[in-house]
């Protein structure tokens, strides 16, 4: 997620694209967090430690975003492949684990149309970045 973040901000259109990426991944997060301290503390974690590891795991992805994007901004030509491993990394992640354990929670029709409103959302509030943005 850091990479992905890192990535986004480089190149021409790198504030705009940034920003969309990191409002996307920080909702994703919450979630994320939850998850974590929801299994913590009902394995009898204190909420507090529960809390602190929801961030803890978290931490890298602030400095693999620096360092990626000072590598993207170095290496400009390498934009397209940093992008590319990006996305991919997120969709194999999408498709190959987060949709298939989904799919065992509920089923696939429950799956696909939370999904499909999903990526409907994320294309309003690209658009709405896209509106806030100078560039």
């Amino acid at each position: 997620e850091g990479v992905g973040i890192g990535v986004s901000f480089g190149g021409i259109k790198g504030l705009a694209l940034g920003q969309f990426i990191s409002l996307s991944l920080a909702v994703h997060n919450i979630p994320e967090g939850l998850a974590v301290g929801l299994v913590l503390t009902s394995r009898g974690v204190s909420t507090i430690r529960a809390v602190l590891w929801a961030i803890f795991t978290s931490l890298p992805q602030p400095v693999f975003a620096v360092l990626a994007y000072f590598f993207v901004e170095r290496f400009s030509s390498l934009l397209p492949v940093g992008l590319g491993f990006a996305a991919g990394a997120m969709c194999y992640v999408a498709f190959f684990e987060l949709i298939v354990e989904a799919i065992e929670d509920t089923s696939v029709v429950e799956t696909s149309l939370i999904a499909a409103m999903s990526c409907v959302a994320m294309a309003a509030m690209q658009e709405g970045v896209r509106g806030m943005t100078l560039v």
